[in-house]
């Protein structure tokens, strides 16, 4: 007899009844129906979170395939302003029409409005109107890129004029026109990534872009893992330090950096005037604004600003090591630095990846920092600060999303080198 199953030998046409003992199955009808009711309740958020993520995704790659600059985020339309003036007992009935666009063609374009019985028209009409009733009618076929038109037309009115001006005002006309929206038809080019790939200068901004990120990110992990080793000893004053370490990644952006360039500036900062007067330097240091120290700067700014980051992290890890395994090292006589290298990193591998990781992708996107110390100049024009300039400073926000572009497709290699060899050796 199996163990798993007990077998009863029946009495009904000498058969045999087997009643199975297995446990049962994970994927059983109530496990089915859990995970649905799971998945069901969980689909509102997560529908959520990706329409937040994917939306935006999505529309930087479609400009990215249009030459869109700035006037062109507001669609073309036709634009009808109507008012009532009345001067010295004579009225007019002005109608301001202009193309919104100042490239696009508006096709069919036509305006009717409703003339309030209190206002009798007495002048001429212009030549693309006509009068049906109260109702005019005006026909302006195409309007070309930026035009612009007032209409006037003589008018009578009848009754209270401040009456008859609000009347006026208040009645919209209806507008009539078709146009091609760059933003929205099925044209695409790859001028914009030409325009990117073919600068002259695009090269030298990536190479600025992997400095600052690759060395920001390892300096802001090294300095985060020195400050880490030195407070998990206890001392007096622990507290009032770690509080300290915290300061530059609490404090203001614009105020540190500030800070920065006033301190660092080569005429009246106090950095300069120290290095002369200990015979350091000969003259002034044009810290940020000279070639290669700017980038160099930003890059010890970035270090100095994010390692408290780090330095939380991992001191959380740190203390949470098991401390006999340091005591069974100290009976067996290793050294400090045997200490740190054979049983410290190897415990503190995993977060010291997490932390690369989220550093890298958040360095990599800076735009602040830089833009703040020296608003991309000298050397220090990532490929952020190119995609401000390229949609805000030059007006091509097609350029400015396919520089955007680029940068995903940075990260998205970055990510995929990261989990494909990385992450699997540190058992990630």
């Amino acid at each position: 007899m199996s163990p798993s199953s007990l077998h009863l030998d029946g009495l009904m046409g000498g058969k045999k009844m087997a009643i199975s003992m297995q446990p049962p199955s994970d994927h059983g009808a109530l496990a089915k129906r859990e995970a649905r009711l799971a998945w069901g309740m969980l689909l509102p958020t997560i529908s959520a979170v990706s329409l937040v993520v994917a939306l935006p995704l999505l529309a930087i790659f479609w400009i990215s395939f249009k030459p869109v600059s700035l006037s062109d985020l507001r669609a073309p339309e036709m634009v009808v302003k109507e008012a009532l003036r009345v001067r010295n007992e004579t009225a007019r009935l002005e109608y301001r029409v202009n193309n919104s666009s100042q490239d696009a063609i508006i096709t069919g374009a036509s305006f009717q409005d409703e003339i309030p019985a209190s206002i009798t028209i007495t002048g001429d009409l212009p030549e693309n109107c006509d009068l049906a009733g109260q109702r005019l009618n005006c026909d302006f076929g195409d309007l070309e890129g930026g035009f612009r038109e007032r209409l006037r037309i003589d008018v009578a009115v009848n009754g209270d004029v401040d009456a008859a001006e609000l009347a006026a005002e208040s009645s919209r006309p209806s507008i009539q026109g078709d146009t091609d929206y760059i933003l929205t038809n099925l044209e695409f080019s790859l001028e914009n990534f030409v325009r990117v790939f073919s600068a002259s200068d695009f090269f030298e901004v990536l190479w600025a872009t992997v400095f600052y990120t690759v060395f920001g990110t390892i300096g802001a992990l090294v300095a985060g893992l020195f400050a880490a080793i030195l407070l998990d000893n206890n001392f007096r004053g622990q507290g009032l330090l770690r509080g300290l370490f915290l300061f530059p990644y609490v404090a203001p952006v614009i105020a540190v950096a500030f800070t920065w360039v006033t301190l660092f500036d080569p005429f009246s900062g106090s950095a300069n005037a120290l290095l002369m007067q200990m015979g350091v330097v000969d003259q002034q240091i044009n810290f940020f604004g000279e070639r290669p120290q700017a980038l160099i700067m930003v890059t010890v700014f970035e270090i100095w600003r994010y390692f408290p980051l780090s330095f939380l992290f991992i001191l959380a890890r740190m203390q949470s090591i098991d401390s006999g395994m340091y005591e069974a090292a100290d009976m067996d006589g290793a050294s400090p630095f045997q200490k740190f290298w054979f049983l410290s990193v190897p415990q503190l591998l995993g977060i010291l990846s997490v932390l690369f990781l989220l550093r890298f992708i958040w360095t990599f996107n800076k735009f602040d920092d830089i833009f703040l110390l020296t608003g991309g100049n000298a050397g220090t024009r990532t490929l952020t600060v190119s995609v401000y300039e390229q949609a805000f400073a030059v007006s091509n926000i097609g350029a400015g999303a396919a520089v955007a572009v680029v940068v995903f497709f940075c990260l998205l290699v970055f990510a995929w080198f990261f989990f494909r060899f990385i992450s699997q050796e540190e058992g990630l």
